[in-house]
């Protein structure tokens, strides 16, 4: 089950965001919405972000990772229902650290195992740096 590939789709003015629908049925009728790294939004599949949750309370119990980064996660994280049109609600706190829009285009782009909801600008700058880390730029 890999989420692959990079779709524009827009915001409407409620919040909501159409999911393509080739990821609509991987993701199932429940996902998590939160915080992602690089200032994104990730969509992550209900049994993976409950599996990931489990390995981070533990990470946090041998001192691997912070209480404060747990906190931020959980806290930003939503359990959000597609609804009949493949939609999901992106809620304003998700949307103003991502920079978000309403009424503005949204990249939803694949990353393997989960969905990340992108503004088109901050997509095209961390894509072109990956880009250039595959084709061995930095060398």
């Amino acid at each position: 089950m890999l989420f692959v590939g990079a779709f524009e789709r827009q915001l409407d003015d409620k919040g909501r965001l159409a999911l393509p629908a080739t990821f609509r049925n991987r993701l199932g009728e429940h996902c998590y919405l939160a915080k992602g790294q690089d200032k994104c939004v990730t969509v992550v599949p209900s049994a993976t972000f409950e599996e990931e949750a489990e390995v981070m309370a533990a990470r946090v119990r041998l001192g691997d990772v912070s209480r404060n980064q747990l906190r931020a996660l959980a806290s930003s994280a939503i359990l959000v229902t597609l609804d009949k049109q493949g939609r999901v609600n992106v809620d304003e706190q998700l949307r103003d650290y991502a920079g978000l829009q309403l009424g503005e285009p949204v990249t939803v782009a694949g990353s393997f195992d989960r969905l990340e909801l992108w503004s088109p600008q901050r997509f095209t700058l961390v894509n072109d740096d990956g880009t250039g880390d595959l084709a061995g730029d930095d060398q």
